[in-house]
């Protein structure tokens, strides 16, 4: 195993050791010790049971498991929501563009990515959870800590296939193989993701010695969104009070917003006061899996971060989401949904070669949008103004829009980015899993909830007034690179659905492209509307890639079971083989 630290805990898998060096002679050779596993001595002392957690973090990535299994979820909460589409062409990784209609089935195998990901990352706590059990060489107080790290983990994982496939078997470290394959998936998971994170909470310590692991903090803001999950708004605002008023990240820092938008997510100030939990990458160790592998294609296309070859262009910002970020005179966002009407769309360069000229948008904008997306005319981090086309590989199929969040600064080229790949995409910035907006957002939700209007809209302002405070600047003018209004709410909120459509689309706004839409839009049960609006408008702009789009309620608000994994989980029933699993209605 092998152990990084640079400032934080970066997470490398310890499970592919070096095989020793053998020779020929066939005595040695019959002589020689298994190689290539640790015993079950390595296993048990205080180092292996270490070593077997840091691979639980190490999943967080979706390590081994293509691009979809990580905590990114860029097409599942972002693409499903309609935040970007596919992007790149028609023919490149085809196998998206189901799940950005709604179309998915159970033997697309982008599913079973994020099912046998999530799953990996269980049976691997569940592995550190069942050694500590067994353990008689470490303190009472470390095995108590390393466990509560363990089920913190655990309580992730579940989470993560708790809203993306509704109904999942429990496994824990109490089963054995035989009995593992015989669970079913019929019973509510809730209730055992909320005992792991409150064991989490109750255990783990206020700080951390690496600032990778998650502390009694964190644990308590996961917790919190389990509850919110479940609309149980009073238990959740009981805890949001006590994170938002006395929180602080595992490294210390008492919780709060960054000052600029931008160094949110900028490598070069990463594990700042608004992390809450983030994968720790690492860039240049040797393995790209250690950096954010799973976003690798997610730049613009040609030159720029892509560098000088032709990748990728994935991940397209919608026209939908682009417009969204248009505001009133007084800087406040069009809730009754007229910033898509024509006198209100952002202008773009649509159809526009590079060549031609095009002047951005003059109207009043919030300034995320150009910290969250790369348009025509507008500075790409330090790189230089977004040319619009040349950037774009096919801007008739996915739009004129690029995603920008997490993408790296041309300073950050060899230190913050891994050059040693086919593509220079992979990267070390930290993704933040939870961040300390999200937490403010969803506690304004909770005191909406529980009748605490003004507390709501308190909190939602702070996020406003950060926004506020971030600019993205016109290298040649010196000045502003667009029209940047934004206000605060300023009136007293009177109504519960007014507060709450507030509350909403500034979740749509800040964290736009960061996986949460979709699983916001369902959990608030307005994603068939929602989505089918989105579908009837984005359609119009983008006829060849999502004309003629439908969602389909109570079935597309969770994704099929995959049938590969109802195909192994068989027994043998009086009829003859039947599966463990149940699919989900509609599949």
């Amino acid at each position: 195993m092998k152990l990084v630290f640079r400032k934080k805990i970066t997470y490398i898998a310890m499970f592919g050791l070096m095989l020793n060096s053998i020779g020929c002679n066939e005595d040695k050779f019959l002589d020689v010790p298994v190689t290539g596993q640790l015993s079950e001595t390595q296993l048990n002392s205080p180092e292996g049971l270490e070593g077997l957690l840091i691979g639980v973090y190490s999943v967080l990535n979706g390590r081994g498991t293509e691009w979809m299994g990580g905590a990114e979820n860029w097409l599942w909460g972002s693409i499903r929501g309609g935040d970007a589409n596919k992007g790149s062409d028609a023919g490149d990784f085809n196998s998206i563009i189901p799940f950005a209609r709604h179309e998915q089935n159970p033997t697309n195998n982008l599913t079973n990515d994020k099912w046998f990901s999530s799953f990996e990352g269980i049976s691997r706590a569940n592995t550190v959870l069942a050694g500590l059990a067994a353990s008689e060489v470490m303190s009472e107080d470390r095995k108590v800590t390393m466990a509560a790290e363990a089920r913190f983990l655990r309580g992730h994982f579940y989470f993560e296939l708790r809203k993306i496939f509704l109904n999942i078997p429990w496994l824990d470290e109490t089963l054995t193989q035989p009995e593992i394959i015989e669970v079913p998936n019929t019973e509510e998971v809730w209730p055992n993701i909320e005992a792991d994170f409150q064991f989490a909470m109750n255990n783990l310590p206020e700080t951390q010695a690496e600032v990778g692991r998650p502390n009694k903090w964190a644990a308590a803001v996961f917790l919190a969104r389990t509850y919110m999950y479940q609309d149980k708004f009073n238990e959740a605002k009981v805890l949001y009070d006590d994170i938002i008023a006395n929180g602080q990240t595992s490294n210390g820092l008492k919780y709060g917003l960054v000052e600029n938008f931008e160094d949110v997510f900028r490598g070069t100030n990463e594990n700042h006061q608004e992390s809450v939990f983030a994968f720790q990458a690492a860039s240049n160790t040797g393995s790209i899996a250690n950096t954010n592998n799973g976003i690798a294609m997610n730049y613009p296309y040609n030159t720029g971060p892509a560098g000088p070859g032709e990748c990728c262009g994935f991940y397209q910002p919608s026209f939908e989401l682009v417009n969204s970020y248009r505001t009133s005179a007084d800087g406040l966002p069009l809730l009754d949904g007229s910033y898509n009407n024509a006198a209100n769309a952002v202008k773009d360069d649509y159809g526009i070669l590079s060549a031609d000229p095009f002047e951005p948008d003059q109207g009043p904008l919030d300034p995320r949008l150009d910290h969250s997306i790369g348009r025509r005319g507008i500075m790409f981090l330090d790189w230089q103004k977004h040319p619009g086309d040349d950037w774009i590989r096919d801007q008739g199929y996915a739009g004129p829009f690029t995603q920008k969040k997490y993408s790296y600064y041309e300073a950050d080229k060899g230190i913050y980015q891994d050059g040693s790949s086919w593509t220079p995409g992979y990267h070390s910035i930290n993704f933040m899993i939870m961040r300390f907006s999200d937490v403010l957002l969803m506690a304004a939700e909770a005191e909406i909830e529980v009748g605490s209007l003004e507390t709501a809209r308190e909190y939602v302002n702070m996020v406003r007034a950060r926004a506020a405070n971030s600019f993205v600047m016109d290298p040649d003018t010196e000045g502003p690179a667009a029209n940047y209004v934004i206000g605060t709410y300023d009136t007293p909120w009177t109504g519960q659905d007014a507060a709450r459509q507030a509350v909403r689309f500034e979740r749509k706004l800040e964290l736009a492209l960061e996986g949460q839409r979709f699983f916001d839009l369902v959990r608030w049960g307005i994603a068939d509307s929602e989505m089918n609006a989105y579908f009837d408008y984005e359609g119009t702009r983008l006829q060849t890639n999502l004309a003629g789009a439908e969602f389909t309620p109570n079935q597309d608000e969770y994704l099929p079971i995959p049938q590969e994994q109802i195909d192994r989980q068989q027994i043998e029933g009086s009829d003859g083989s039947t599966s463990v699993l149940i699919q989900n209605p509609g599949y």
